[in-house]
């Protein structure tokens, strides 16, 4: 068998260490197979942009934004789960900012309905778009009328936009931002979990169909690795070293969280498109 090049994407955050591990441990050249991970700041927007234009070849991504960009036509593939637990996105103000609660923002949208929020995202389609609209839902806010988006394109610049007060709020995992929080002085003024295991593996489709031999290689190494990672005695300090957290936040993170290489059922895949769908993000949900 031939060697093949694998370009995979994730978001640089805690969540992903398993692969780091992977391609570390070099267990894959044997396979004849030249795993290649990129970080993706701007999270999946920018992964489903990758995977369409043939840089990517799999993605560890948000599950919403995966079958949203299905729906668009995208040619990519749901493989199977990779955290099952739901993530847990902050909603992040500016230090300045009158919108100090989730009470505050709900007065702001009642009382000055013409005054749309800003919202920064990263991209249109991103887990930071998504969530912001199922954010909204959940306390009563139509995000159709009561905000305005600004696509900003990667965490950093989003971190900018909260910090120059350029946009109102922002949703980003809350584990991960936890050091701008106490860096710039940003407010988080609520947390909302998503309703659905959060990450999932997915690939572009030629790809997950012509090499379906080194993807089941690579599945099989990853579940060794999410699994062995949990053994570590020294795991918390690692992570808190590499991810710059308290190693307190990394033991609450590791008891929250949970991986998993189930495939995709199709109840909860049914419940994002419907979800989605309600909200007008995609044109309609399967029967």
């Amino acid at each position: 068998m031939s060697s093949i090049t694998v370009n995979i994407g994730g978001v640089p955050e805690h969540f992903n260490y398993p692969w780091y591990l992977l391609l570390r441990s070099k267990e894959l050249e044997k396979d004849k197979i030249n795993l290649r991970w990129h970080d993706y700041d701007g999270g999946t927007g920018a992964m489903v942009h990758s995977l369409v234009r043939g840089d990517l070849d799999l993605a560890v991504m948000l599950t919403e934004g995966v079958v949203k960009a299905i729906s668009d036509r995208a040619p990519i593939k749901l493989i199977q789960y990779y955290v099952a637990s739901p993530l847990i996105w902050g909603i992040h103000t500016h230090p300045r900012s009158e919108l100090s609660s989730r009470a505050a923002l709900l007065e702001r949208t009642q009382n000055h309905p013409n005054e749309p929020i800003n919202v920064a995202i990263s991209r249109y389609g991103s887990g930071s778009h998504l969530m912001a609209y199922l954010y909204a839902k959940s306390i009563g806010i139509d995000p159709g009328s009561a905000f305005s988006f600004r696509e900003v394109g990667d965490l950093s610049r989003a971190l900018e936009e909260l910090k120059e007060g350029q946009s109102d709020i922002f949703l980003w995992e809350k584990f991960t931002t936890q050091p701008y929080v106490e860096q710039y002085g940003l407010k988080r003024i609520d947390a909302y979990p998503t309703p659905w295991p959060c990450f999932v593996l997915a690939g572009r489709e030629d790809f997950v169909n012509q090499y379906s031999k080194s993807l089941q290689i690579i599945q099989n190494k990853i579940k060794y690795h999410v699994q062995a990672m949990r053994q570590r005695p020294e795991l918390v300090s690692e992570l808190a070293a590499r991810y710059q957290q308290e190693p307190q936040a990394i033991e609450s993170w590791l008891a929250q969280t949970r991986w998993s290489q189930d495939p995709i059922d199709q109840m909860t895949l049914r419940k994002v498109e419907t979800e989605l769908a309600h909200l007008g993000l995609i044109k309609e949900s399967r029967q």
